[in-house]
């Protein structure tokens, strides 16, 4: 029996030493809020304090100490998000993700960014003060990668830290600047061409607004090659582990509008929910500096950024800045394509891409001098006999990469006509940019490299590219870009909708439907012509009104036949008539609504395709609000019916009874518990939670969440195999500036500062984010001081 103790206390003891021998690890992976640290090229002293929520605050004595020590705290609390942006744009995540992202390193390194900024390298001015502040940045990161702690995720993958370079920070605005466009929709609208009549694409695809545009015919296609271009581009966009860019919201309300005579700013770019969250909050302090911005991991300039003089934001332009081309290919030398009158020899590129758990995998790039061709060998498939090459032609890489000098300029300018000078190196991605200043001017310009195409040419299907006749005749220098400076209504907007005329034309691209998100920030702007505060700033941004979603659900209840229905539904056809179309937890119309629309889409247009799977990769992006309104549409008729043509109230009367039906399947029989917190929630994934026994650890959330895709609270939604509607795209921050009061304004993230699962500032402000809740973005030194918790100094290394 002694023995069995002795025993047994020998285990219990191995056992505490290895649990405390754990417990000591986990915490030196940690992130290190306060002490001193020494830290190689740091002129003086710098103390960075970090607030409730893990903003660092940092004092240093010139810029170049300053960033130097933002790349070190950046790195300590996202360096594994910088690892995996670096990586994206460059085409190595599969040396972390195995062949999963395999498809994905190969898309992105065929679209040439890497070349392009080697090239955009090789050519830098390294006199312009942008170079030396962002090596001192990378001299902050690396110093970490040296001497922090190794995040948690590098072990778990096996993957070895490296140190950063310039060409990294490159790489990841690039691939930022790719996730913006959206123009690989040209190819699914060509597969529809493919599918329907004219008479159907008429109604459809006519430019928006109306004017004459002549739809290309390339119903002589193959339809399987292009379903592989679009599965190719769907499945490396699929299998990125960094979120993509959807779209956002701004307002910029003049002095004439607010009730303390100052600006009022408020952005929220809206980007795909991941974690760690997007934007990394910093504010930095000088003698001759000051900015409070928000940062992508691995870049040292903030895109959104105030300071006590000005602020801006981004939003998506959504013009077309991606094409694709029909090219043809030589009858019997298969290295030559035509253009024009010519034969141009293609261009061969052979690249390796360093595959975890495999043997690295060579392949060749195939170009046109408009650039890859989306189909070619590389793609690892036999081609299809008869398939039409497709290139792409995107706009980022046809033109000098300066991006980071356009950061640089916007966040050291003293005024808006030195913030204005700086827009025209943002040539890719395109997008609005918002701005406001304590002078009282308020603006938005649209920053893009934007073209003149020949009239009537729609760039939204594959074009021609043999015969030349397609390319862009004009590229527009900036002064004809769209813009608006000190409006005579006083404010300035931007929903990701269509820009006015620039220049006699429209821009092409794909813009929001301008009735929901864009309509009702003009209602809500104009319906209070003055005296606005940041509260109400705030309750706007936090705004869950779908602006058409009661007067969908009324044009349906129009519809209705009361004849057969059940007193259920009847008693239900009342709290529907009622909805006054938000999407609060508890609404009863919310979830109704979205079930509703997506039945009458379906039933709409599902049978003018001939599989589901077919309907679900083209048939299920068309915009019903296109087709709604109009009674007489072609596409009311129900073409697998024997009926002479069915009709708008058949169609609907039908899409409710399926609802009803699938309703009382997936949340129960009694309708009075169909609330909208049921179905919507929101996660935030991590990668490594991909991992089922990890999830717990990385991810965060659930939560239920109000909003939904259109509302200005933008929650976006993927439906699940169980019905639920899991959100997808939200707004990456909330941001609202007060220029009456700067040293108040306020802000949010989706989940907190630190990417590190280790850290308390991992997940801090997550329930207060879908609570509508917001933080101070402190400025004022004092107020920093008092409500610190942490404060780091950083002290020269001898």
């Amino acid at each position: 029996m002694r023995k069995i103790k002795k025993l047994l206390l020998s285990l219990g003891l191995l056992l505490f030493v290895i649990l405390l021998a754990g417990f000591i690890f986990i915490n030196t992976l940690t992130p290190t809020y306060s002490g001193e640290k020494d830290l190689a090229g740091l002129a003086q002293e710098a103390t960075v304090y970090f607030d409730q929520y893990g903003v660092p605050h940092i004092y240093a004595d010139n810029e170049e100490d300053a960033l130097r020590t933002l790349g070190y705290v950046h790195a300590q609390d996202r360096l594994w998000q910088m690892e995996l942006l670096r990586r994206a744009g460059s085409g190595r995540l599969s040396e972390i993700f195995g062949e999963l992202t395999l498809e994905t390193d190969k898309f992105f390194l065929s679209l040439g960014i890497d070349e392009h900024n080697e090239e955009a390298l090789a050519n830098l001015d390294t006199s312009h003060p942008s170079i030396a502040l962002s090596n001192a940045y990378l001299d902050g990161i690396n110093q970490f990668i040296d001497e922090g702690p190794t995040p948690v995720e590098f072990y778990l993958t096996g993957l070895k830290k490296q140190k950063f370079v310039l060409k990294d920070v490159y790489n990841a605005v690039a691939y930022m600047g790719f996730t913006f466009n959206k123009g690989a929709r040209d190819i699914v609208n060509t597969n529809l061409l493919q599918v329907l009549d004219t008479a159907h694409t008429n109604e459809l695809f006519k430019n928006n607004p109306a004017d004459e545009i002549n739809i290309p015919v390339h119903r002589d296609s193959s339809i399987s090659d292009l379903v592989a271009i679009q599965h190719k581009i769907k499945q490396a966009l699929e299998n990125l582990p960094i979120p993509e860019i959807y779209g956002s919201n701004s307002w910029v309300l003049a002095p004439e509008k607010t009730a303390n005579g100052k600006v009022l700013f408020e952005n929220d770019p809206h980007i795909a929910q991941a974690q760690p969250a997007v934007w990394y909050e910093a504010h930095l302090v000088t003698p001759t500096y000051e900015k409070y911005g928000y940062y992508l991991a691995g870049v040292p300039f903030p895109l959104l950024s105030h300071d006590r003089t000005m602020v801006h934001g981004f939003t998506m332009l959504a013009n077309d800045d991606t094409n694709f081309y029909y090219e043809e290919q030589h009858p019997t030398d298969t290295t030559l394509y035509r253009y024009k009158e010519e034969w141009r020899k293609f261009e061969y590129v052979t690249k390796s891409i360093l595959v975890k758990d495999m043997e690295a995998v060579s392949f060749q790039i195939k170009r046109t001098h408009r650039g890859p061709l989306v189909n070619a060998n590389y793609a690892n498939r036999t081609r299809v006999e008869g398939e039409r090459l497709v290139s792409i032609h995107w706009l980022f890489t046809q033109f000098e990469n300066k991006l980071i000098q356009g950061l640089y300029g916007i966040n050291h300018a003293s005024n808006i006509d030195e913030f204005s000078q700086s827009l025209p190196y943002i040539h890719a991605p395109g997008l609005n940019v918002m701005y406001g200043d304590n002078e009282g001017n308020v603006a938005w310009w649209g920053t893009a490299k934007l073209y003149r195409m020949p009239d009537s040419t729609s760039t939204k299907f594959i074009l021609n590219g043999a015969s030349g006749e397609d390319d862009p005749i004009e590229y527009l220098s900036f002064d004809k870009n769209p813009r608006s400076i000190n409006p005579s209504s006083n404010y300035v907007y931007s929903a990701n909708n269509q820009p006015d005329s620039t220049s006699g034309m429209y821009v092409p691209g794909y813009f929001a439907n301008s009735s929901r998100r864009a309509g009702r920030i003009i209602d809500l702007l104009e319906a209070k012509k003055e005296g606005w505060t940041k509260d109400d700033m705030a309750k706007m941004a936090n705004d869950i009104t779908l602006r058409t979603g009661s007067d969908f659900m009324n044009s349906c209840l129009i519809e209705l036949e009361l004849k057969g229905l059940s007193d259920e539904q009847v008693a239900y056809l009342d709290i529907m008539k009622s909805w006054d179309g938000k999407f609060g937890l508890t609404s009863l119309g919310a979830v109704f609504f979205e079930k509703m629309e997506a039945n009458v889409h379906l039933n709409l247009f599902s049978d003018e395709f001939s599989t589901n799977e077919e309907y679900n990769s083209y048939g299920a992006q068309l915009k019903l609000d296109k087709v709604f309104d109009n009674p007489l549409s072609l596409w009311w008729d129900d073409v697998r019916t024997n009926e002479e043509k069915e009709t708008r109230k058949q169609i609907i009367n039908k899409a409710f009874k399926d609802t009803w039906q699938q309703l009382k399947l997936e949340l129960g029989q009694d309708y009075k518990t169909w609330t909208w917190d049921r179905v919507h929630y929101l996660e935030h994934d991590h990668p490594i939670g991909r991992v089922p026994s990890l999830k717990k650890y990385f991810t965060v959330g659930p939560f239920p969440s109000s909003g939904t895709s259109g509302t200005l609270n933008n929650q976006g939604f993927r439906t699940q195999d169980d019905g639920r509607y899991k959100v997808s795209s939200i707004p990456s921050t909330r941001r609202i500036v007060d220029f009456s009061d700067v040293e108040n304004s306020i802000s949010i993230l989706p989940t907190g500062q630190s990417g590190n699962p280790l850290s308390k500032h991992y997940k801090d402000q997550a329930e207060m984010y879908v609570n509508g809740e917001f933080r101070k973005m402190m400025m004022n030194k004092n107020d920093i001081i008092n409500n610190s918790l942490d404060i780091l100094k950083f002290t020269p290394k001898e």
